[in-house]
């Protein structure tokens, strides 16, 4: 990876093709880099950027002192943003200090669900153009129109400013097809979880997802998986991830369904390949399961093929009544189901809940609050968000969700026999300035 400080600046410089006239400079902080991999991965795949030098860069500090030397190296520069919502007052700053050090010597572009969401506010920052949506085709049509000096206005899936004032969006891609494109980046090394499915039908009222992916799910095949295995295996990374909404939704046409076939030979292929030195992990963190798909079936493939001791399943209320308003698509009895068909199997059962969800009563507080202390006597362990709006989705101008006092004390007490984990007093003040943004538009 590069890294710009001491004496490693002339070693790394002189690793990389400086013979380019073009370079790309990835901002590569540790939430981002997911989504980065795989547009790195695109990149590599185009003959066209066979020359291209890539940079990807940790800390802010390393890439202004990489900045000094890649712009005196190549003509073109183009510094590369992906961001949450969250991380809006960090970027915002950053973006401030690129333009202000470097102004047109680079080429500002900027995607990911927060630039996709709020295109027009992203481009207020000060960057010069917002990728919206799936980034692989776009990113790769508009950096060889940028390198050729072509005008690269026509490219699909950008908004930007136009010379004359006023935001211009281009328009929506096609959905991308997974397996056109590799899960990460091979000639840089850095390697993800493998994304096998994107997009979700649910389109909860206060996820991003379905948005940004559309509703109609998007299956990486078996056999683009298990090269992909193959070739992490070679590497002697026998640890095996994945990246979906909801993993057990995989080889499912409409994402609610349960495709327990294609799910088994998923996992059975990956098994055959890593053998019993590497390492499955199969509805667990970076993933989750929606607790209607926990079935005695998905559960058994769990315990006889993968490594997790736990699953991620995703409740976000004890109110039905929430529940419907999200369009959540479950029920409560489902949640209960869930975790009960887990604890059996040997399972640990984090559950997710989110506080403070727009619309709550304090009769659904208090269902809520019944139904984690009966969860937790069943053996559940609760993940506790606070509801934070985001942008593009139906609670984005919502206010910010708050905890209650009867459930701040639940969480105490839950929190003093480790049943309770998450970072929700750190979103709880973080929602404050979301909401304060969505709804004035001031930072």
């Amino acid at each position: 990876m590069t890294n710009w400080t001491g004496d490693r600046q002339n070693q790394v410089l002189g690793l990389v093709k400086l013979n380019s006239d073009m370079a790309l400079v990835f901002y590569y902080p540790k939430p981002n880099r997911y989504s980065i991999n795989t547009l790195a991965g695109a990149i590599e795949e185009t003959p066209e950027f066979g020359e291209l030098s890539m940079y990807f860069v940790e800390s802010e500090r390393d890439l202004f002192t990489g900045l000094k030397t890649i712009t005196g190296k190549h003509r073109k520069v183009v510094v590369g943003l992906s961001f949450f919502t969250p991380q809006l007052w960090e970027t915002a700053a950053l973006i401030s200090r690129l333009k202000k050090e470097y102004g047109n010597a680079i080429f500002l572009i900027a995607g990911g669900p927060h630039p996709t969401g709020d295109p027009e506010g992203t481009l207020g920052l000060g960057v010069d153009v917002v990728v919206r949506g799936e980034g692989e085709e776009t990113l790769v049509e508009l950096l060889g129109k940028f390198g050729r000096e072509e005008d690269y206005t026509s490219v699909k899936g950008i908004v930007y400013m136009e010379k004359r004032g006023g935001i211009r969006f281009t328009g929506l891609r096609r959905p991308v097809n997974l397996n056109k494109y590799p899960p990460f980046t091979i000639k840089h090394r850095l390697f993800s979880p493998i994304e096998i499915t994107r997009g979700c039908p649910y389109l909860c009222s206060f996820c991003q997802t379905g948005h940004i992916f559309g509703p109609q799910p998007r299956h990486r095949s078996i056999e683009n998986i298990l090269g992909y295995v193959r070739l992490l295996t070679e590497r002697g990374l026998t640890d095996i991830k994945f990246i979906t909404p909801n993993a057990f939704s995989y080889g499912s046409p409409d994402g609610k369904t349960i495709n327990v076939n294609k799910l088994e030979a998923l996992l059975r292929g990956v098994r055959a390949i890593i053998g019993n030195r590497g390492r499955i992990f199969m509805g667990s963190f970076p993933s989750e399961v929606r607790p209607e798909h926990v079935t005695e079936e998905t559960v058994n493939l769990v315990r006889k093929y993968a490594n997790n001791d736990n699953l991620i399943i995703g409740a976000q209320s004890g109110s039905q009544r929430i529940l419907d308003l999200c369009h959540r698509g479950h029920k409560v009895e489902d949640i209960f189901r869930a975790v009960d068909i887990t604890v059996r199997a040997g399972l640990v059962a984090n559950v997710d809940f989110i506080f403070g969800l727009p619309g709550e009563e304090p009769a659904d507080v208090k269902q809520t609050i019944q139904v984690i202390k009966e969860l937790v006597e069943r053996g559940a362990r609760v993940h506790a968000h606070t509801f934070m709006p985001l942008p593009q989705t139906a609670f984005a101008k919502k206010p910010a969700g708050r905890i209650s006092k009867e459930l701040e004390n639940l969480i105490n007490i839950l929190n003093a026999s480790h049943k309770v984990y998450g970072h929700w007093r750190e979103q709880e003040k973080l929602a404050e300035k979301i909401a304060r943004y969505l709804t004035g538009g001031c930072l």
